[in-house]
């Protein structure tokens, strides 16, 4: 008997030892939860956020709608139909001080994804705040403020590289002393993964971005040798998180391991608090899709370990995507649903009571040395160019040739994708409801903005903005630090567009490269395996119109994200098509121009900021008004109901992202040019 009691107690010992072996003295708080979230209005917007914080939210992250983002009044042209569309329209203080109204700014912690007009935006922040009484040195949060991937993967500049970074190191200066709680940066290799980069890409162009910040601040001489440490020791990084979870977690940690190199050999940080990896995240859209939507749900969760289970190398602030944001924007369900998600890996299960579950696997260290290697290599060749700031037309044509690979890859069935390209027979989701399982923004949103910015004119202090305005024009042609002048001008009264439009008159305008000229074309070994029967279509068109086919591939509005028109610009070209394409941004009288110009068979739109409906009629009625009879095509992320009401209008063909195929969407608008056009 005494050796069976014996022996149980030993049992019971070793479990118990079992049990706690790997746990931590004290379960680890969990990350900051935030949703990306803001429509329509500042009203609007503030009562969803404080619905989210009622239900856990521990943070705040703003969505801007693409004027405020691109530095637009909501009465410029540019701005039509895209007021309050992608985020919440910021024009002035006024919009700012109802965007936080009841919630206190000195206890908040917001980040806003905000970059071209990044120093505007927190000068607004911070006007707001003291009006609250609030004190700037207690403020937390992050301002984007990442100019350079705007130029690589996501099209909202607004400035020239040189005085863009100018901006983002007059912000990065100020704060370090004036705000010495934020995180005046995020270097976002977010939009790049979104853009096509592997996951060595990934890292070397975040990196390589993040060296060419830190090196623009020390060569403007704002900030003291001896206090450079806490300059990059307020870099952040918003990253991205993809399906492949096992080579996420990898990058991870790759990424923890270069940065300590990089702040220790580069810059001689010798703090490790300074040297840490801290990053944010909201994982992967790019993979999302509008077939089997719900299958987007197990999609999210699997990505969000990417960046929870290994301790070392854990995000400080999550922010998911919403499961439906394939088929347009997400309701306040859609949002508390991913907010839920974290909720229950963080509070419900022991991830955050145990080490890092990593440590030692030599699967693990193999993966995280072949991906140091990689990106070493690239980061090399992207310093030996001169830096981030030189080598923009490099990194940007090799993210074009990555997405376009990934694409060939998923329509050959290389890549699956459950619900695409595998497993395409399934019922119909009981989660899409008669609205098409979306948010729709009010359409009287944008006149109620264009009234608010009206009447907010109206009312201010007219001397007070133009002594203010000629101020910021002043310190622009100066080497001052901008953001003093900014700040005035936002408590005076000024409004983002007048903000800009200094800026503007003093900085100049610029064009970024499009990729897309040095771009590979596929073979059709390498290619969809209808490729070469896509290309013989092409030349019979080419036959009965008498010419080479030639297309005209444009992006009406301000909507900067440039992947898709990119991708059907190279997939046109593969079949033999002669490709007009000139980038991001354009009004859709500048189309319409190019159109007729150029003599183009087919007009190719690409809109994805959900602005389609007032801009697409625009490009139509215009080449009506020409007396130019070609077809226009669209695609983007559009309702069932607003295809139908294109098409109406006189759209020839509605293209969503169910159309993966690309050289099959091409191959039917071929068709679409023999079947309208008569021989030349």
């Amino acid at each position: 008997m005494t050796g069976t009691a014996g022996s149980t107690g030993t049992s019971e010992n070793a479990s118990a030892a079992s049990a706690n072996a790997g746990r931590l003295p004290e379960r680890d708080r969990p990350w900051l939860m935030r949703t990306y979230s803001g429509h329509s209005s500042a009203q609007a917007s503030n009562e969803l956020y404080r619905t989210n914080l009622a239900k856990g939210q521990t943070g705040l992250s703003v969505a801007f709608d693409l004027p405020t983002q691109t530095g637009y009044d909501a009465d410029h042209v540019l701005a039509r139909g895209e007021v309050g569309k992608v985020g919440v329209p910021i024009s002035h203080l006024g919009d700012m001080r109802q965007l936080f109204e009841d919630i206190p700014l000195e206890q908040m912690n917001t980040s806003m994804t905000i970059n071209a007009t990044a120093m505007w935006l927190l000068a607004l922040y911070i006007a707001v705040a003291e009006e609250q009484g609030a004190d700037a040195a207690k403020l937390a949060g992050t301002t984007q403020n990442d100019i350079l991937k705007e130029y690589l993967s996501r099209g909202t500049y607004a400035f020239p590289p040189e005085p863009s970074m100018r901006l983002t190191t007059d912000v990065l200066a100020y704060t370090v002393t004036g705000v010495p709680r934020w995180n005046p940066i995020n270097i976002c290799s977010y939009h790049l993964q979104e853009a096509g980069a592997t996951p060595v890409q990934e890292l070397a162009f975040a990196l390589a971005n993040a060296i060419a910040v830190l090196d623009a601040v020390r060569d403007r001489g704002q900030v003291p040798e001896e206090e450079f440490g806490q300059v990059v020791g307020r870099i952040s990084f918003f990253v991205n998180a993809g399906i492949r979870f096992v080579e996420e977690v990898a990058k991870m940690r790759a990424f923890v391991e270069l940065w300590e190199r990089i702040t220790t050999e580069r810059y001689g940080v010798t703090d490790e608090k300074l040297k840490r990896f801290r990053y944010g995240v909201q994982v992967n859209s790019l993979g999302l899709t509008e077939q089997q939507p719900e299958n987007n749900i197990t999609r999210i969760l699997i990505e969000m370990l990417g960046v929870t289970l290994s301790r070392d190398a854990r995000a400080r602030a999550v922010q998911l995507p919403a499961w439906n944001e394939a088929l347009g924007l997400p309701r306040p369900w859609d949002q508390q649903l991913s907010l839920r998600m974290q909720q229950v890996l963080a509070l419900e299960t022991d991830l955050l009571e145990n080490g890092d579950l990593f440590d030692g696997s030599h699967v693990m260290e193999a993966k995280v040395a072949a991906l140091v290697d990689g990106a070493t290599e690239l980061l090399d060749e992207v310093l030996a160019h001169g830096g981030a700031m030189q080598a923009v037309d490099l990194m940007k044509s090799q993210l074009v040739d990555s997405n376009a690979q990934r694409l060939r890859r998923i329509e050959s069935g290389e890549q699956a994708v459950v619900g695409v390209n595998a497993f395409t027979t399934a019922e119909p989701s009981p989660l899409v409801d008669a609205e098409g399982g979306i948010l729709v923004v009010d359409p009287a949103a944008e006149a109620e903005q264009l009234a608010r910015l009206e009447a907010w004119r109206a009312e201010r202090d007219e001397a007070a903005v133009t002594a203010a305005l000629e101020e910021l024009r002043r310190v622009a042609a100066s080497d001052e630090n901008l953001m003093p002048a900014s700040i005035a001008c936002a408590k005076a009264g000024g409004t983002t567009g007048e903000w800009s439009g200094v800026l503007r008159e003093i900085f100049g305008e610029y064009r970024g490269p499009t990729g897309v000229s040095d771009a590979s074309t596929a073979s059709s070994a390498s290619g969809p395996s209808n490729l070469e029967a896509a290309r013989a279509q092409v030349r019979a068109v080419e036959e009965r119109i008498g010419r080479r086919l030639r297309i005209l591939v444009g992006k009406p509005g301000l909507d900067g994200h440039s992947n898709g028109a990119e991708q059907v610009a190279i997939r046109a070209r593969d079949l033999g098509m002669e490709v007009i394409y000139e980038g991001i941004r354009l009004p859709p009288a500048q189309i319409v121009r190019a159109a007729v110009d150029e003599d183009v068979h087919v007009v190719g739109l690409s809109i994805l900021s959900g602005s389609h409906l007032a801009l697409v009629p625009q490009v139509v009625e215009g080449l009506r008004a020409e007396g130019v009879e070609v077809p226009v095509v669209v695609g983007g992320i559009i309702p069932s109901a607003d295809a139908a009401t294109l098409r109406a209008a006189g759209v020839a063909a509605v293209f969503t992202p169910k159309d993966y195929a690309l050289t099959d969407v091409l191959a039917e608008v071929a068709e679409l040019v023999g079947r309208d056009l008569a021989p030349a």
